[in-house]
């Protein structure tokens, strides 16, 4: 198994505040790998100790077999990988079309227009400005724009925060057919049981250390796991529907 992205013994604080304690992961390379935990157990933490944005005190972080510990986070995505945080963070004063000129193109196959046909409501809303766009849909920009840097390893935090239950299945689609693209994806999710419908490998946090590492299939079959560790949502998701 290749792996596009390794954390090992990753401690980082706020100030004085020790929030990760020795957190180590690997995201597969073509898989979806899914960290899960509760609100507040250091989720959005470790990734922005693994983008650069809250670099980690101590431990090693490596995408692809290069050392990135510690590097600022232009020279992380420059290595093919994109970033989507909490919040989306798109440019709410530009167009939709405008935002999709803000990443540095990368060679391959994902531009403006195949975005387009990926997101067909983007292609119709494509003169509004971001602000005037619903959550869902300033949601699948914010996942438009990083496609753009034809990432080998996508991040996403939270991709489904705030958005109806229609939308929420739309989202963790398009998140899938990310691996059938070859990209490997990894993702945090306060929604346990959508991320482990479509994660081939599951992490959980809780109060910055890892408590759980194992096949995603077999942490979605122990319902008692599911609730205790992580937090899960009430909420089912059928596939097919």
């Amino acid at each position: 198994m290749t792996v596009a992205l390794t954390a090992e013994g990753l401690h980082t604080y706020y100030g004085k505040s020790h929030i990760l304690h020795g957190v180590s992961l690997e995201a597969a390379e073509g898989q979806v790998t899914a960290l899960l935990g509760r609100n507040g157990a250091g989720k959005t933490t470790t990734l922005r100790s693994l983008m650069g944005l809250t670099p980690p005190r101590d431990g090693r972080v490596s995408t692809f077999g290069t050392d990135i510990t510690r590097w600022p986070p232009f020279r992380v995505a420059s290595l093919g990988v994109g970033y989507v945080p909490e919040g989306r963070k798109i440019f709410s004063n530009l167009t939709v079309g405008e935002n999709l000129l803000v990443p540095l193109e990368r060679p391959g196959p994902w531009s403006p227009e195949s975005i387009y046909r990926l997101f067909p409501g983007l292609a119709e809303r494509r003169l509004n400005r971001g602000r005037q766009l619903s959550g869902g849909e300033q949601e699948m920009l914010a996942i438009a724009r990083a496609l753009l840097l034809n990432p080998k390893l996508l991040i996403l935090d939270e991709p489904s925060q705030g958005l109806a239950p229609l939308i929420t299945r739309e989202v963790f689609r398009i998140v899938a057919k990310m691996r059938e693209q070859g990209i490997s994806v990894l993702l945090v999710e306060q929604n346990v049981r959508m991320s482990l419908e479509i994660a081939d490998h599951a992490y959980v946090l809780d109060d910055g250390h890892i408590v759980y590492s194992g096949p995603a299939r077999e942490l979605a079959a122990d319902e008692a796991r599911v609730q205790s560790l992580a937090g899960a949502s009430a909420e089912e998701w059928n596939p097919a529907s």
